[in-house]
């Protein structure tokens, strides 16, 4: 067993160990607005679910060099993002997203993906989803390195969910419909694999 102190580590030392141990990880394809009214979007997987009363799922977003990124920016200003699950069907396009684009430019639009407007938030989804989740910002947690803030936590409550009709039923998702993709290591994702059950002990 190989025993690393991740303080002796370089930050891309650490990220590479998380990264490559933290698998598979869930996809959200973000979509916010900026104060220019773009629609911006990107994908994150440090993402996960908080809270189901009330619905609540976790964010976070690095900051390079100290440097916000768009979606960030967005949702401090804005207040409000939309999440979408990441599938086989759209995950081409959702990669598409994670280029580097000017602020004033869509990643939307590169990826030629349909916007949608949402029902309780200002912040417009995408249709290629079949799982979307409108959220409000409740709280955000700064991540700090001593004193440097290296990235933010952002925690939303769901105001609407949106679920494609053919995954849905009886209040379950068909997780072999959805055909969710997750993230691994470098440039590597993964389809959902076996499914399996083990009953909880009483």
């Amino acid at each position: 067993m190989i025993s690393i102190d991740p303080k002796k580590n370089t930050e891309r030392e650490n990220y590479k160990l998380l990264i490559g141990s933290i698998i598979p990880r869930p996809i959200a394809f973000v979509t916010t607005k900026s104060e220019q009214n773009v629609i911006n979007g990107a994908p994150f997987s440090y993402f996960n679910i908080v809270s189901s009363n009330p619905p609540m799922i976790s964010l976070a977003i690095q900051r390079p060099n100290g440097r916000l990124k768009d979606t960030a920016r967005h949702i401090h200003y804005q207040q409000q993002f939309v999440v979408h699950i990441v599938d086989e069907d759209n995950v081409e396009q959702v990669n598409e997203t994670a280029a580097s684009l000017p602020v004033t430019e869509s990643e939307i639009d590169r990826a030629q993906f349909t916007i949608v407007e949402s029902q309780q938030i200002a912040v417009p989804g995408i249709q290629e989803a079949k799982v979307r989740m409108e959220c409000r910002l409740v709280q955000t947690i700064p991540l700090m390195n001593g004193e440097e803030q290296t990235g933010d936590l952002f925690i939303g409550e769901v105001a609407q969910f949106h679920i494609d009709e053919a995954i849905y039923h009886e209040g379950r998702i068909d997780p072999e419909k959805l055909r969710a993709v997750s993230r691994l290591a470098g440039s590597n994702y993964a389809k959902i694999g076996d499914v399996f059950a083990i009953e909880r002990p009483q």
